[in-house]
């Protein structure tokens, strides 16, 4: 059977990244051994390229003798769906992560020739890495088991929730992030092994961890739009434990970035650079952890098996025992020499990477402490928005403050400005009249957001001015840091007002009738049974008018998907620029009234918006030509 070819090429592909990693660390690096070592697992990638088209293929065909496609997948869906199925669940999305891992390093391969220092030791990391990860799919997680003597005819149907266009996009995004860590992680490894503080390795990793980072603000871009669309409950983040393990490895990895830019130029924040680059990878596979142990309840949790759980854990220990081994034995190299200036920009960014070791910190504590709680007293608690917010909102906004003060600060040079005669001075005042204003149109004496919204203006405000500066002057400024700063002045913004603004109801009511909701009017003028291939559906319709006579057609449904007997809840969205008119449609009363949930949720575009807006410096800093 074809299914069994593409087993075998993944049994091959292990033994071949098994042998680039022994080869990488058992001889000298010579050319010929630099060579080898490219070659080889360029077969390696390709044998497991192979055997995941083959495994798409039989996807495609409805090859139901295959265990997990029969499990994940049914002969009505679209082929987009059939394709999507297979990193809908455990096995396949850990196909998927190995393919990513796999393909980051054979992209690394070919871009990086084979003179480089760091190359052989850095393919032979990846490749060990890989080899863990595959024994790991083939030992406790095999998506090649095959049903006997008779495969089922239909399939077992994918997961309704994960029916919809963002399960082809949001996972393969996410993991792309997360796994694209391993560039920087193996030649950190690589350079730390090497023992020559010499080896600029971090101009070597610059763009391929800018690469990674930004397909990871994609992805929980994606997940956060994903979640408010087809969950119901109409919210852009939950303190689900798994959205805590994605937000885990972007702080760590942002700052491992800001790092990175002092580290190009001077070793004074190397230390910081390297513990950041393992703590970013280590952060990813721990997340890979929290998904396939079972240990939390989680719309996101793909497997509840200890064994599974217990193998990703000592895999993790593995690779953070020999990675901070290195680091101790290396310490005397990598140390700095010299002090930082006190005000300089290194000063501001070591700073900022406090701050993220905060966060990152008590976002380990929130996920962490309810599982050793549970385990020790056998008793559930859960830790949720009032805890993080306690703890996010003033780190976030203190980083901030120092983040506006900093855009002056100068490389290897103390802070020396006027301060009359900064933008700086510009940037408080501009910000102060704007919430001054603020406080008057809206009536609201609320500190927390009086502040949040004042710090978001000074950031907006200060590099507005720096750009307008860059073009009038002809000044150089830093296209990236400009852009994913204001992104995070907006993001500020728009998570203020959201919160601020937004409001939320249940209402009963009765079919031909209308009821009002703050400026709305809301008509209910319809319900039938609408019968599709694959579920029956409750279709209602809504037609909402507003203060100023504008009438939006609305119809939110509840279906059941007939294989698996699933209920889900579809939303309807009337989209603006300042808000949406978010409805859902709940069940029917005995009086007959039907109840249904109206949200206007004010700005929250503009909060993905600037998630795509920092991806979008990324993107920014790779395609350009001038150093940053």
């Amino acid at each position: 059977m074809i299914i069994e070819i593409s087993h075998f090429l993944s049994i091959l592909a292990t033994g071949l990244f098994l042998l680039v990693g022994l080869i990488s660390f058992i001889t000298t690096d010579t050319k010929y051994t630099a060579n080898l070592i490219s070659r080889t697992f360029s077969h390696g990638f390709l044998l497991l390229l192979v055997s995941f088209i083959i495994y798409i293929w039989l996807a495609i065909t409805d090859n139901f003798s295959v265990q997990y496609i029969a499990n994940h997948s049914n002969t009505e869906l679209p082929v987009f769906y059939k394709i999507s199925s297979i990193w809908s669940a455990h096995e396949g999305s850990m196909f998927l992560w190995i393919i990513f891992i796999a393909l980051w390093g054979f992209i690394f391969n070919i871009n990086i020739k084979n003179d480089e220092v760091l190359k052989p030791k850095s393919i032979g990391v990846i490749s060990l890495i890989l080899v863990g990860f595959l024994l790991f799919l083939l030992l406790t997680s095999n998506p090649f088991e095959i049903i006997l003597p008779i495969a089922p005819l239909n399939g077992a149907d994918i997961n309704p929730v994960l029916q919809d266009p963002a399960l082809a996009i949001h996972p393969p995004t996410l993991y792309l992030g997360y796994v694209g860590f391993v560039i920087p992680f193996a030649c950190a490894i690589s350079f730390l092994i090497n023992g020559n503080p010499d080896v600029r390795w971090e101009k070597l990793v610059q763009k391929w961890s800018v690469l990674a980072w930004v397909f990871l603000t994609i992805g929980i871009t994606l997940g956060s739009w994903w979640a408010y669309y087809e969950l119901g409950w109409g919210g852009y983040w939950f303190w689900d434990p798994v959205e805590n393990v994605a937000l885990m490895p972007w702080l760590a990895a942002t700052a491992f970035l800001h790092s990175l830019s002092v580290s190009i130029k001077s070793s004074h924040l190397r230390v910081w650079t390297i513990l950041l680059s393992i703590s970013v990878f280590s952060l990813s596979l721990f997340g890979a952890f929290i998904v396939r142990s079972g240990i939390i309840d989680s719309v996101h949790s793909f497997a509840n098996d200890p064994d599974r759980g217990l193998y990703l854990l000592m895999f993790i220990g593995i690779i953070l025992i020999i990675s901070l081994s290195l680091f101790i034995l290396r310490f005397s190299m990598i140390r700095p020499i010299g002090n930082i200036k006190r005000f300089s920009k290194e000063s501001f960014i070591s700073i900022n990477n406090i701050f993220f070791g905060s966060l990152i910190f008590s976002v380990m504590l929130g996920v962490t402490y309810p599982l050793v709680y549970e385990y020790l007293f056998d008793q559930k608690i859960s830790v949720g928005a009032p805890f993080y917010n306690a703890i996010f909102i003033p780190i976030v906004l203190i980083a901030s403050l120092f983040l506006f003060f900093s855009v002056d600060s100068k490389w290897s040079r103390n802070l020396n400005f006027n301060f009359f005669r900064s933008p700086i001075i510009v940037s408080i005042i501009l910000s102060i009249a704007s919430v001054i204003l603020l406080i008057y149109f809206f009536q609201t004496n609320n500190l927390t957001f009086l502040i949040s919204v004042y710090v978001g203006l000074l950031i907006i405000f200060r590099y507005c001015i720096e750009i307008f500066n860059s073009f009038y002057f002809k000044k150089f400024i830093n296209p990236f840091s400009a852009i994913a700063h204001l992104a995070l002045g907006l993001l500020l913004l728009s998570i203020s007002f959201n919160s601020l603004l937004s409001t939320e109801r249940a209402l009963s009511i009765r079919l031909d009738s209308i009821e009002e909701y703050k400026d709305l009017k809301i008509y209910f003028k319809d319900i039938k049974v609408v019968k599709n291939s694959n579920h029956d559906s409750i279709k209602a319709l809504f037609f909402i008018e507003n203060s100023r006579g504008n009438i939006v057609e609305l119809s939110p449904e509840k279906r059941r998907y007939r294989t698996r007997g699933q209920i889900t809840t579809e939303t309807a969205i009337h989209i603006s620029p300042l808000r949406d008119i978010y409805i859902t449609i709940g069940d029917q009363l005995d009086n007959g009234n039907w109840v249904v949930n109206v949200q206007l949720n004010y700005f929250i575009r503009w909060i993905w918006f600037s998630g795509c807006l920092m991806a979008m410096a990324g993107i920014v800093l790779i395609f350009s030509k001038r150093k940053v």
